[in-house]
């Protein structure tokens, strides 16, 4: 159908699982293309099928670093998709793991009803990041300032296309190693207005309201996937 977000869905065979691909297919806004079982069956389908959105169960298997590396290999081979890791119950290091690899949201489908994993999907397909604040600081906590000061962003749409400027990615990567607006403008030599503007700019594009969802988003969209080092410096200086 057009205009409906493309799912591929990746979850054990459970009565749950079959429920929710039921509950997804009898909506127009949403078409799962397919059906898989197991992460050796996710990384190949992520190839082979159109899709949208990938929504990953964290039970998909009894191993969970071969469901990390289905994650890998599909941000590697087709990083237009967009992945959201779906949780039974909040794990911190999953959470941080689902991240590092690539996924763009991360959803408790314990704490959270069916109409707002809808929105979450919505969301994510949209180019936003889902997590909760807890688990935002999760990931902040997992990464360190110096590893990405000189990480390439990979910001881009799903045609690939660059959102960014050059300017507007050199003023997020400052935002991910900690620095503040005032920092931001001597490293650039700019005004701090100028920054602030430039902020602005990149909180439109990328549907984030908080330098906390930008930093989050720079993460998850840098072209390295190398393991991350171990904690990330904070970068909550309001814009204005």
């Amino acid at each position: 159908m057009a205009g409906a977000i493309s799912i591929l869905l990746a979850q054990r065979k459970t009565l749950s699982a079959e429920l929710l691909l039921g509950a997804l297919s009898s909506l127009p806004r949403f078409k799962v293309v397919a059906f898989v079982d197991s992460s050796e069956a996710l990384a190949i389908a992520a190839s082979q099928v159109k899709a949208d959105v990938v929504l990953v169960g964290a039970q998909l298997d009894d191993d969970p670093s071969s469901i990390i590396g289905a994650l890998q290999r599909i941000r590697s081979e087709v990083p237009q998709i967009r992945i959201i890791m779906l949780l039974e119950n909040t794990d911190r290091e999953m959470v941080v793991q689902a991240f590092r690899s690539g996924a763009k949201g991360v959803f408790s489908t314990s704490r959270s009803n069916y109409e707002l994993l809808c929105k979450c999907v919505e969301r994510v397909h949209a180019g936003q990041i889902w997590a909760s604040s807890e688990e935002l600081g999760w990931v902040m906590e997992a990464f360190e300032a110096p590893s990405l000061e000189n990480m390439p962003l990979r910001v881009v749409n799903a045609g690939g296309i660059s959102l960014l400027s050059k300017r507007e990615e050199d003023v997020v990567k400052l935002v991910m190693i900690g620095r503040s607006n005032r920092e931001i403008a001597q490293h650039l030599n700019l005004s701090q207005h100028t920054v602030k503007n430039y902020l602005f700019r990149v909180f439109d594009k990328l549907g984030v309201s908080s330098r906390t969802e930008l930093l989050l988003y720079a993460i998850a969209s840098t072209r390295d996937t190398s393991p991350f080092p171990d904690k990330l410096a904070p970068a909550l200086e309001p814009i204005n």
